[in-house]
């Protein structure tokens, strides 16, 4: 039997549901709490976000490819791009300005052991955090980030004008230059949330690792997530962005399994303003230093000039 005969055989799994229409011929799907994970309704003005559980992602890497599929980005085929990267299956890397999902492979493994015994592998499908107190958005000079009616994080490519500021800015890293030397990211799939659809990424996920909806709905599916696995004995759990201590909360959080270094996360990102008492405070120490020099500088040479008329 070839191997084309048996993915002929194979049944697709279960898919999310668009909005509220079911897909023709699938059951609905549950997610790992036991909940449908559609359809999905949401109104304009009301907060939606994702919930990515990563205890339950597979690698698949549909994600990746329902993103640059809806959104028409270039595959990234060119040598820097395609390339063994010595990272397991993880060839993408990191997200960029035309990669707008990225699934993370994190290698958990003795290396010293042959065998390789008693390892894990952790698996996570990285996006833009869409944060309620947006760095990005608070840098940007010309109003090219925006706030949408669903409270994601939007950047207006025809109004960018590439200064980068808010690469600097985003404490995720998330922000990325694209072909057109503007800057790119996720776009929550605005074109989709318009329409009442569900985000390409969440529409492709089929174990639900991605989950789409209203904020508060994902934060008491994220709770009851936590609890069932905390009374399964996997302690190490923990919630990532779920609530208001993170930047006012992160429109796209995690459930992890271990610490957030370890998935490349930062423990405690902080907004670039957070940083300008201690720069400006810098700045005027600064200054003060500089004006005693000049001070300083200027005595010595009004000393040496009447010394000079006093010889003379």
């Amino acid at each position: 039997m070839t191997l084309f005969k048996l993915l002929a055989d194979q049944t697709l799994p279960p898919q999310p549901q668009v909005g509220n229409s079911p897909v023709p011929g699938q059951p609905v799907p549950e997610t790992a709490t036991g909940a449908p994970a559609g359809p999905v309704t949401f109104a304009a003005g009301q907060p939606v976000g994702f919930f990515t559980d990563t205890t339950v992602c597979i690698g698949c890497k549909a994600c990746e490819v329902a993103c640059k599929e809806w959104n028409q980005l270039p595959a990234e085929l060119g040598p820097d791009h395609f390339r063994l990267s010595g990272r397991s299956y993880d060839n993408t890397l990191e997200l960029s300005g035309t990669t707008f999902r990225h699934v993370k492979f994190i290698e958990d493994f003795d290396v010293a052991d042959p065998n390789r015994v008693g390892g894990r592998w952790l698996m996570m499908s990285d996006v833009c955090k869409h944060c309620v107190q947006a760095g990005c958005l608070e840098v940007c000079p010309t109003g090219a980030i925006i706030r949408t009616e669903f409270d994601t994080v939007y950047i207006q490519e025809d109004v960018c004008n590439g200064c980068r500021y808010c690469i600097a800015a985003c404490p995720f890293g998330v922000i990325q230059m694209n072909e057109r030397n503007v800057a790119g990211k996720c776009t929550f799939c605005y074109d989709r949330l318009q329409s009442g659809l569900t985000p390409a990424c969440a529409q492709a996920c089929p174990t639900a690792s991605i989950q789409f909806g209203p904020i508060s709905q994902l934060q008491q599916q994220a709770d009851a997530r936590l609890a069932t696995l905390h009374e399964q004995g996997r302690s190490q759990a923990r919630l990532y962005g779920r609530d208001e201590a993170m930047l006012g909360g992160l429109n796209a959080f995690y459930l992890l399994e271990d610490a957030p270094s370890t998935y490349g996360l930062p423990e405690s990102p902080k907004l670039p303003s957070r940083n300008l008492g201690a720069s400006g405070g810098l700045a005027v120490a600064g200054a003060i230093l500089a004006g005693l020099a000049g001070l300083l500088a200027l005595r010595k040479r009004r000393t040496s000039s009447r010394r000079e008329s006093d010889a003379a």
